[in-house]
């Protein structure tokens, strides 16, 4: 994969630009559960998707992790590069999770061509809103949605990523993953499976029922909203707001 094919506005910049970028970018691979860029102080570069997965990630105080987004093929991380966006210091670390190849931009050469190029400027800066929006869908996830509801997310999420209803994956990532701790999802997938959700072996979840699964996550989102009336697979939202009384 080429470099330009990560840059809608590869076109715009100037030859000058587009060879400084050519010459400056390294080819790397990293190993599954490799750890690629450990928080604010270590400023890695721009970070171009070749293949594999990422995981972009928080950890508390007392060593808790959740998981920020996902990078995929294509997809370019900022945050990696986090010392040369003014004004922004997220602490983020970055965690393969399979086997990977990616470019790395140095960050002082992004930043040189991104101050002399509008369209490369504002092509970062839709990046940027896309991760924040990812970031505040998440808190709005674990202040307002039930735990129930957020592993069927979850689990459906993983399932759709790796194209099987088994899931090699151990509760401690799973917990990992959703910043919460790996009893709490222990109980919570004993309990899918004596509802005849999931089944569970060692180091593996298989979905054995994807529509309550899907439910789950409609029950809890209908709650929300207000008054739900399902009828198989539609759901019917009736919401009753005091101000209109």
């Amino acid at each position: 994969m080429e470099l330009k094919e990560f840059f809608p506005e590869w076109d715009k910049l100037n030859d000058d630009q587009r060879n400084l970028i050519e010459s400056t970018a390294v080819k790397r691979k990293i190993k599954k559960d490799e750890v690629l860029h450990r928080g604010y102080g270590d400023c890695l570069g721009l970070v171009l998707v070749i293949s594999g997965r990422f995981r972009a990630y928080i950890v508390s105080e007392s060593g808790r992790e959740v998981t920020l987004y996902r990078l995929f093929e294509r997809d370019i991380c900022l945050f990696s590069a986090s010392c040369v966006l003014s004004g922004i210091q997220f602490d983020i670390s970055i965690e393969a999770e399979e086997d990977s190849e990616f470019y790395i931009i140095p960050p002082n050469i992004f930043n040189e061509v991104m101050e002399q190029s509008a369209p490369l400027a504002n092509y970062a800066n839709k990046i940027m809103a896309s991760r924040f929006s990812d970031v505040m869908w998440l808190m709005d996830q674990i202040m307002f949605k039930s735990f129930d509801s957020r592993l069927a997310e979850f689990l459906l999420e993983e399932s759709n990523i790796e194209q099987s209803d088994i899931l090699t994956i151990t509760h401690e990532k799973i917990a990992n993953h959703m910043g919460s701790a790996r009893e709490v999802v222990s109980r919570m997938l004993k309990y899918f499976q004596t509802e005849g959700i999931v089944k569970l072996s060692r180091g593996n979840i298989q979905i054995t029922d994807r529509k309550r699964l899907e439910d789950k996550i409609l029950s809890d989102w209908c709650n929300l909203a207000g008054t739900c009336i399902f009828n198989s697979h539609i759901c019917f939202i009736i919401c009753v707001f005091e101000s209109f009384f």
